[in-house]
């Protein structure tokens, strides 16, 4: 059965379980095999057919504008605690920033947003000029993609929720998948199976091979 097919009837399996109060997410959850962490961390953004929603953005920029929060230079100084810096971490899903103030963004904000896999990077979050159309097009950029960055052998990530129809679904899973192959050493060697779960739900296996 192709991975497709396997996808939709995983589906219609998790749509049997007791209905929830809330919309949860689908997550898709890769586990690795013969894969040697250190060497072969997963460190990429995959643009998705179909976005989930929009996500909360800050930007490091001078300006102020309607399309995001931003936090001027002027008011780094707050930052200097570390404390600041991890609840801006925790309220923020993504971070941008103005290339001319990249240099004091990772020596005051770095330390906390480095490990967190929140920095804003040249792959997507730096702009050159952060006038309202290149601002527009990398938030719609950012609502459209998602980070991947493994700490253990497996890739566990949001793909959707719900409510979403089967296609979209399934859609959105393959090209996560596929970016994952992509960035593994050894391709589909490294994959030991794929998982589809609802929030509260069992996962459910899907066969690569």
């Amino acid at each position: 059965m192709a991975i497709k097919d396997e996808i939709k009837k995983a589906l219609v399996e998790l749509r049997k379980n007791k209905e929830r109060k809330f919309e949860q997410s689908v997550d898709l959850i890769i586990n690795l095999q013969k894969y040697e962490l250190k060497k072969n961390q997963l460190n990429l953004f995959v643009a998705m057919p179909h976005p989930i929603g929009k996500k909360k953005i800050a930007g490091f920029i001078d300006s102020k504008n309607d399309l995001i929060d931003t936090i001027p230079k002027s008011a780094f100084l707050k930052y200097k605690d570390a404390k600041e810096v991890k609840k801006l971490a925790d309220k923020y899903e993504f971070f941008i920033a103005d290339a001319k103030l990249m240099p004091a963004v990772a020596s005051t904000f770095g330390r906390v947003l480095g490990p967190t896999g929140k920095m804003p990077s040249p792959q997507m979050g730096i702009l050159m000029n952060p006038d309202e159309k290149s601002l527009k097009d990398l938030i719609e950029k950012i609502n459209r993609s998602i980070k991947i960055r493994n700490k253990e052998p497996s890739v566990k990530v949001k793909i959707a929720t719900e409510k979403m129809n089967d296609e979209d679904i399934i859609e959105n899973y393959l090209a996560i998948y596929n970016a994952v192959l992509k960035g593994l050493a050894k391709g589909i060697e490294n994959v030991k199976n794929l998982e589809i779960k609802f929030t509260m739900t069992k996962p459910i296996k899907i066969q690569v091979r």
